[in-house]
Formats: C-alpha cells, structure tokens, sequence
C-alpha cells in the first residue's frame, strides 16, 4: 500500500497579485522542472496544509500549492468582496501565466474537485489530467442531503444542534437562515453557528472518529470568519447553474481523468461520483470499499499518491 511521500519545503513562495485588495499565497516545491501539479484545496476556506505536497514524487513534479482568496495564509483573511468562484479560476489562470506553464496536472478533492472540473471546462487546452477525490458536483441537490434531506437522517442530533442555530421561522430555507445568523450583530448568535457549522462538517467527514469540541471552548474569529466563507458560497449556490458541471463534461472527453470517491462518504455521497463518471466515461472511476470522505484515510492516500504516479508514468513517456 502507497503511503505519502516524504514531508518537503517549499523552494519558493509568493503572493499573487490580482487586481483587487486579495492577495493570494502561492508556494512551489519539488522538482522545478517536473510536470507541474496544482493542489486545490477543498472548504471553501480549508486552505492548505504542508501535508498535501506529499500525494506527489517530488522528483517528478513541481507541486503548485495556493490558498484561495481569504483562506489560509491569502490576505485579507475571510474577506468576501470579489471572492466567487470566477475570480478563483481566474487567479488559478493569473497563477498559470505567471509561472510560465504550457499545461498542467489538476488535483482536487470536495470542493477544490469542483473547481479542477469547473477550470478544465474553461480552460481544457491547458490541463494534462485530472485527478479529482470525493466528487461535489455543487448541485442543489447536493446541498440538500448536506443540510436537509439526507445525512441529517444518519446524525440527527448533531444536525439539531446545526438547525437550532436558526429561529424556526426562518428553517424552511436553512442555509439562508444560517447565513443571515451568522452576520448578526449578535457576537453569540454568529459564533454559535460558526461552532455548529463545524461540528456538523467535521461529524460528516471524520464519522466515528470524530470528537465533538467543548460547548466552553471559545470560537476564534478566524473560524466565525472561515464558516462565514463557506455559507457564503453555499447560499450562492456556489456561483454555478445548477447542474452545470455535468453539462459542459462534453468539454472534459479528451482530457485524461482519475475519479477517486469512498463509499462511506457521508459530505459528498457516492452518486455523485458515478454520476461525474457516467458522464466521463473513459475516466479512471476508482471506488473506495472503506474510505469516507477525508485524504488522510490509508486507503484514500493510497490510491491518490497511486494516481499521481500513473501521470506521472504515463507524462514522462
């Protein structure tokens, strides 16, 4: 079984400039003259993490790492204002363009999967393959099992907790009801649902393995700031018609492509990674009989550090 590569730094790091008060933290690491990788990261408003330079041989590729607008170390932190899903394909072309690269690999699971398909349809001639973990198609049907009419029926007390959040008349349309508490004037009120949002995210992803934080435990700004992003592009229906992604997938044909989706996934659930593959049927469709929905999973890093060896093979030859 594949297991990460070893931990490595970066060679170099920078802030990308795009025309707006957003700064956005861009890092390379590995080979600079490998196949160049670039690394989405989920959330929105996740970030990145040193851990997610290691699904590549370092000898083979020069890893892209960024931090989308207002996310990890992005400047200014959870800010909203030209913050759309356009303006992040636009930085990823901004990032392309500036580091001079013909093509390169797209990597992405949950949401930063989104954005690899989304971007590829754009911009098809500049992606090699993609490799594309836990499938969010940003449907709103996706949003309903998350919030609704789905996993609230496989933890309801923890979903409680995430509607109590919201005065009842205002539950019909929850994810509007969560945003407009969490830009309350009331400290409490907004905190509440930053801690609740979180909780119900980490119960999906994690499931057994999840431990609850203390009802004491404060809630920093910068995770009131980081739930605010995420409802933000939620309520927004991701700045996306809905089914979009699976109608333009006419775009994605010719473009190599490994779909990895465990079955246990409980935030991005198993239809929508083989409806993508229905669409995509020349795609790598590879389901997971153990694995949820996080990367760290054995199984999980297995089959993705396998995937980026298989390009890696296959873009050397």
């Amino acid at each position: 079984m594949k297991t990460l590569y070893p931990a490595i730094n970066p060679y170099h790091t920078f802030f990308l400039e795009t025309g707006s008060k957003h700064s956005v933290y861009v890092e390379l690491s590995g080979n600079p003259d490998g196949i160049p990788v670039i690394f989405l990261h989920g959330g929105p408003c996740s970030g990145t993490k040193p851990d997610h330079r290691r699904f590549f041989n370092p000898e083979q590729y020069q890893v892209i790492l960024f931090d989308q607008r207002g996310c990890g170390q992005s400047l200014p932190f959870g800010e909203l204002e030209l913050n759309t899903t356009q303006d992040l394909l636009d930085d990823m072309e901004r990032i392309r363009i500036q580091l001079g690269l013909k093509k390169w690999l797209v990597f992405g699971g949950s949401w930063g999967g989104t954005l690899g398909l989304l971007y590829t349809q754009q911009h098809h001639d500049k992606v090699f393959g993609m490799i594309i973990r836990g499938v969010f198609l940003a449907r709103q049907q996706d949003m309903d099992w998350f919030v609704s009419l789905g996993a609230n029926r496989i933890y309801p007390e923890q979903w409680q907790r995430l509607v109590e959040c919201v005065p009842k008349d205002a539950r019909s349309n929850l994810v509007e009801g969560l945003w407009n508490a969490i830009n309350s004037e009331d400290h409490k009120i907004n905190a509440n649902v930053a801690k609740e949002w979180s909780a119900w995210n980490g119960q999906l992803a994690m499931g057994k393995a999840f431990q609850p934080s203390s009802q004491d435990e404060p809630v920093s700004e910068k995770m009131t700031k980081q739930v605010r992003m995420e409802i933000h592009y939620a309520v927004q229906h991701y700045f996306i018609e809905d089914n979009q992604i699976l109608e333009q997938c006419d775009l994605l044909k010719n473009i190599p492509t490994t779909i990895i989706h465990g079955q246990y996934d409980l935030v991005c659930p198993m239809e929508a990674g083989l409806s993508l593959y229905k669409a995509l049927p020349n795609a790598d469709y590879i389901v997971l009989p153990n694995a949820g929905h996080i990367a760290q999973h054995e199984e999980m890093i297995d089959a993705l550090v396998g995937a980026t060896d298989r390009f890696a093979t296959l873009l050397n030859t």
